[in-house]
């Protein structure tokens, strides 16, 4: 695939970029090396290889999911962090409406 001035034309004005004649021509061999890149990586097998998101593999931390036994943070206080609110309905925060 290979590109040409009113393509690299056309992009710009897709990408809302100004371009003068002198600068199309010579974006044009530019993009047509990228383009020759991207077929050259297209020929690559990866067959074997297995998809990743990262070079390094990361794996997540995760901690034991337990309640905790301290009575100011094991939750159960709905009344009590209620009572702070400036609007209570059915046991959750009032808020103002903002959609009609």
């Amino acid at each position: 695939m290979s590109v040409n001035k009113a393509d690299v034309a056309k992009i710009a004005s897709l990408a809302r970029i100004r371009m003068d004649d002198a600068a199309l021509e010579r974006m044009v061999p530019e993009l047509n090396n990228i383009l020759g890149w991207v077929e050259q990586l297209g020929e690559v097998d990866t067959s074997g290889v297995e998809p990743m998101t990262a070079v390094i593999a990361n794996t997540l931390r995760l901690r034991d999911d337990v309640v905790d036994a301290d009575p100011l943070t094991a939750g159960g206080r709905r009344e009590d962090v209620l009572a702070n609110a400036p609007a209570a309905e059915h046991g959750f925060f009032g808020v103002p409406k903002v959609i009609e």
